[in-house]
């Protein structure tokens, strides 16, 4: 049921927009006296779920009991990034997912079906976990916050993935990343129906219907002045909500290109990227776009770690970036990656699989490191001179040089594809 709708490429929504459209769709909904919000962390901030979680403290006051970012396996947010994300919803409502232990299992679907829509690629069964307050915390409404985007373990991020990874268990997250990276990213990004999706809606249908899930799916473009736009505002409680928000998405996040990039400079906002298992943004989100032999250098200033999990970062450092027949091989004959399927996936979609070469200028990380995990190094002070973020545009740029690059300011806001590539996927 679609409790409201409102979108196009060139709406902008804004603060009144968002408070409408929420306000709107509450109304519609009746009164709740026990209400939890299930909003993105700090590295999700761009997707406006601060504001529209401001605005439901706006509406239901003292009934909206409790916040639960859906950290995944991100680390826990600091006081910090809670005041500068959440800045009208007082501190002592916001809990803490722990990923490893504060999880139940709602119901398995059948490994029969997980190959079923895999292709036989992969056949294990699927533990649909959520966080325990989900089912024991007696809410009358669960608000499921955040922005459809390609993504590159689902194929379009959010619905049913807030609940089900952001505040799922490791047999849950290891599983469903290790899914799509087995079948393949390329044939996931940007495309809302998979085998990954077809698994979650499974258990959406199967095991989740006793919780008073509503989805607010927000869909987020950056402006020609380097701001950022609400572009669509989607509210209910199944599947059409997505589907609404993936077909907006689609049109204002998805940069399909007619040829293939030799040089790509990503950067990485400090505030929001601190590790590779973030900043790999930018090999998934451009990897279709890079041609064969092309360069992928990202300027990473925050980054300090490979990953926000200590140890899914040791895992990152033992076995690296490497190609997928690697990882796989690494998998079948080592225990500690076999038992954390998440990093395995996590080091598939990183790598480059020696098509393109990725130079990484991280702000905390030494060349040892960087080249121990299979990138190249680049010395951050000397790139940002030559690369200078504040000089450029999104998109092509010509350097006073002659040299000629393809620059992305934010990667966690798009997918860039060449159109043959594309279409191989």
């Amino acid at each position: 049921m679609i409790l409201y709708q409102r979108g196009s490429e060139k709406d902008d929504l804004g603060q009144e927009g968002l408070r409408e459209g929420l306000f709107t769709a509450l109304d519609r909904l009746g009164p709740r006296s026990r209400v939890l919000a299930i909003p993105p962390d700090f590295t999700r901030k761009h997707s406006f779920a601060g504001p529209l979680t401001g605005i439901a403290e706006e509406y239901f006051g003292a009934a909206l009991r409790d916040v639960l970012p859906a950290l995944g396996t991100h680390a826990p947010m600091s006081a910090r990034e809670i005041a500068g994300m959440f800045p009208d919803v007082p501190a002592g409502k916001f809990r803490v997912h722990n990923w490893r232990e504060d999880v139940l299992t709602l119901g398995e679907v059948p490994g029969e079906y997980v190959a079923e829509v895999s292709g036989g690629i992969v056949s294990y069964p699927w533990p649909a976990q959520v966080n325990r307050m989900l089912v024991e915390g007696d809410y009358d409404l669960i608000l499921s916050i955040g922005q459809v985007v390609p993504h590159e373990v689902i194929g379009m991020a959010n619905y049913n993935k807030n609940i089900f990874v952001g505040t799922g268990g490791p047999e849950g997250i290891n599983k469903s990343h290790f899914l799509g990276a087995a079948y393949g990213m390329e044939k996931l990004m940007g495309r809302a129906d998979n085998p990954v999706r077809r698994v979650l809606n499974y258990a959406s249908e199967h095991f989740a219907t006793g919780l008073p899930v509503i989805y607010v799916l927000t869909v987020v473009s950056p402006d020609p002045e380097g701001g950022l736009k609400v572009r669509g505002l989607y509210i209910g409680d199944d599947m059409e909500c997505f589907k609404l928000a993936s077909e907006l998405s689609l049109q204002v996040n998805f940069e399909m290109l007619e040829k293939s990039l030799e040089k790509v400079v990503v950067y990485l906002d400090p505030e929001e990227f601190k590790s590779t298992w973030l900043g790999n943004k930018s090999i998934y989100r451009t990897r279709m776009a890079l041609a064969d032999d092309g360069e992928l250098i990202v300027l990473a200033p925050g980054v300090k770690e490979f990953g926000e999990d200590r140890a899914i970062d040791a895992l990152i450092r033992k076995y690296g970036y490497r190609t997928t027949p690697e990882i796989l091989g690494f998998v079948d004959k080592n225990g500690d990656l076999k038992n954390n399927l998440s990093a395995a996936a996590h080091l598939i979609h990183g790598s480059p699989e020696n098509r393109f070469g990725v130079t990484y200028c991280p702000g905390h990380l030494s060349r040892e490191e960087i080249e121990g995990v299979g990138f190249k190094y680049g010395k951050l002070e000397d790139m940002l001179k030559k690369y200078d973020p504040g000089s450029l545009k999104d998109g092509f740029n010509t350097l006073p040089g002659g040299e000629k690059i393809f620059y992305i300011s934010n990667p966690a806001l798009g997918l860039w594809a060449y159109r043959g590539r594309f279409g191989e996927g």
